[in-house]
């Protein structure tokens, strides 16, 4: 089968960054769907694993974390998918992805694609969804008040790919407010769109813009990237005993001035289920097939913003540097294989 993997880390002008190459199609463990990949979408993710880490000598690590295709063949304990089933899925880190024509997934972290989206606006949705869906109902625990709280959220950096659903799902699940931040006047036409009530600028200072809004002190923020560098606004504009989430990787982070307000920090990391295999994995299949039924009865819509022809080393290439230039509205996609 067709994939594109790597060797080693390299910049991503370099033509071995990330190469062609053909592998046998894997076999199924008893929980295993088999997918003939349709789309795929890229994610800060594969940019981050890519740039860092080195396969084994003599290997070739395979990366993607967001597609969409057809169940081919089932494993002997899979009970929810069949021969022919759409899916779509985020899939598990520890093993290969989905930059193949065919991948093993475990049926748990699997759901049924969205009927009304094709392959490709599908295929932009998994892992987005899943991790602003953790960090918001299981990490910041958004509608169970804080005392003295408004019930806003502060979503720092909304309109990348998680930004852009973490909206959604708050205007189509919640009535907590958001004060989405975006700087430049593509991406704050773009969280606009999506339902954001205010927005900011995280160029500028936030505390004065948050306070000038006369919506009191927010009970949530949750931070896409560069948390280090937002703590300690975050914590001079939310409510004491208030709740952070962040998803980023900061070199350090001080957690000391959170505690004069009993603030609570949460880290959501998306593939914690099925990489330790908790007793809830299969929890992220639900969650994806409720934001399929949501796509499905037009509550969200899908957050892809640039599609390429092809699924191959050179326009992967292509996109794992939009990605690296940090200013990505929404999501990209490649979409169907070439020879």
């Amino acid at each position: 089968m067709h994939a594109v993997g790597f060797k080693r880390p390299l910049p991503i002008t370099d033509t071995q960054s990330l190469i062609d190459i053909e592998l046998p199609v894997p076999t199924l463990n008893p929980h295993d769907l088999l997918v003939e990949i349709q789309a795929v979408s890229v994610n800060p993710a594969d940019v981050k694993i890519r740039a860092a880490h080195t396969p084994p000598p003599g290997s070739c690590r395979i990366l993607g974390f967001d597609a969409a295709g057809v169940v081919k063949a089932t494993g002997s304990a899979v009970t929810r998918f069949q021969p022919g089933d759409e899916v779509y899925y985020a899939g598990d880190i520890s093993r290969p992805g989905a930059y193949a024509q065919w991948q093993a997934v475990d049926e748990r972290i699997a759901a049924h694609k969205p009927a009304t989206l094709d392959f490709a606006q599908a295929a932009a949705l998994p892992l987005t969804a899943l991790t602003a869906w953790e960090t918001l109902f299981d990490r910041l625990a958004v509608g169970n008040p804080v005392a003295g709280g408004a019930d806003v959220l502060l979503l720092i950096g909304a309109a990348g790919g998680v930004g852009s659903i973490a909206i959604q799902l708050l205007k189509a699940l919640t009535r907590t407010r958001v004060i989405a931040t975006a700087s430049r006047p593509e991406s704050r036409a773009w969280v606009r769109g999506l339902g954001a009530d205010f927005i900011a600028d995280h160029r500028q200072p936030l505390p004065e813009q948050v306070a000038a809004l006369g919506i009191g002190a927010p009970a949530y923020v949750f931070s896409t990237s560069h948390t280090d560098s937002y703590l300690p606004q975050i914590v001079d504009l939310i409510t004491p005993q208030g709740r952070i989430a962040l998803i980023d990787d900061p070199g350090t982070l001080d957690a000391n001035p959170l505690k004069s307000k009993s603030l609570s920090l949460h880290w959501e990391f998306m593939f914690t289920r099925p990489l330790y295999h908790t007793a809830d994995m299969a929890r992220q299949g639900e969650i994806l097939q409720q934001v399929a039924d949501l796509a499905d009865t037009g509550n969200i819509t899908s957050t892809l913003n640039h599609t390429f022809h092809g699924i191959n080393a050179a326009n992967l290439r292509e996109a794992h540097a939009m990605i690296e230039r940090g200013d990505m509205v929404g999501k990209v996609v490649l979409s169907g294989w070439t020879d």
